[in-house]
C-alpha cells in the first residue's frame, strides 16, 4: 500500500517535471509550462470591454484573430503596476482558448527536474492553492509554478470567451 502511494507521488513529481518559462509580478518570480505558451509580445494597444471583471483588460487584434487580454496582477489581487519597457503580454492557450496575460518582466525559460518540485503549502481551508501547480527551486531561488488553466476559474473562461465573440 505504502509503496503504491510512493509510486503515485512519483508519478506525479515526474509529470511536472519540464520546461518554464519564468517572469516577474511584483518582485516575485513565477513560472508557466513552455508547453502552454504561444509566444512573447510587447505591450500594444488593449480595447477594453465593458462590463467585464476588472482583471480582463480588454481585447488586442493578434495578426487578425481578436484575443482577451488578463493582468494577472488585478487577478492575484495585486496593485495595477505603471507599463515599463520591459512588461509584456505573454500569449498562452487555456483549453483551447488564447488569450494573453500582462506580467511585469521575463525572466527565462527553466528546466526543473520533479525532484526540485514541491506541492504548493496548504494555508487552510480559506485560501484556495489550487491553481498553483508546484513550487519550484531553481538557481537558489523559488518559482511559484502556476497552473494556468486553473488561474482562471469556469466563470473566467466563460467571460473571456464572450469577449472574443
Amino acid at each position: 500500500m505504502a509503496e503504491q502511494e510512493s509510486v503515485v507521488r512519483e508519478t506525479k513529481i515526474d509529470e511536472r517535471a519540464g520546461k518554464y518559462l519564468t517572469f516577474v509580478l511584483a518582485e516575485e518570480e513565477y513560472g508557466l509550462e513552455i508547453l502552454k505558451v504561444r509566444e512573447i509580445i510587447g505591450v500594444m494597444d488593449i480595447t477594453p470591454v465593458p462590463r467585464t471583471p476588472e482583471f480582463i483588460k480588454g481585447v488586442i487584434n493578434l495578426r487578425g484573430k481578436v484575443i482577451p487580454v488578463i493582468d494577472l496582477r488585478l487577478k492575484f489581487g495585486m496593485q495595477e503596476a505603471e507599463r515599463t519597457d520591459e512588461t509584456c503580454i505573454i500569449v498562452v492557450d487555456v483549453e483551447g482558448v488564447e488569450m494573453g496575460i500582462v506580467v511585469d518582466k521575463v525572466s527565462e525559460v527553466l528546466d526543473i527536474a520533479g525532484g526540485d518540485i514541491e506541492d504548493a503549502p496548504s494555508f487552510g481551508v480559506t485560501v484556495n492553492t489550487d491553481y498553483i501547480l508546484g513550487i519550484g527551486k531553481a538557481q537558489g531561488k523559488v518559482k511559484m509554478l502556476l497552473d494556468i488553466g486553473r488561474v482562471l476559474n469556469a466563470e473566467d473562461l466563460a467571460s473571456l470567451a464572450d469577449v472574443t465573440k
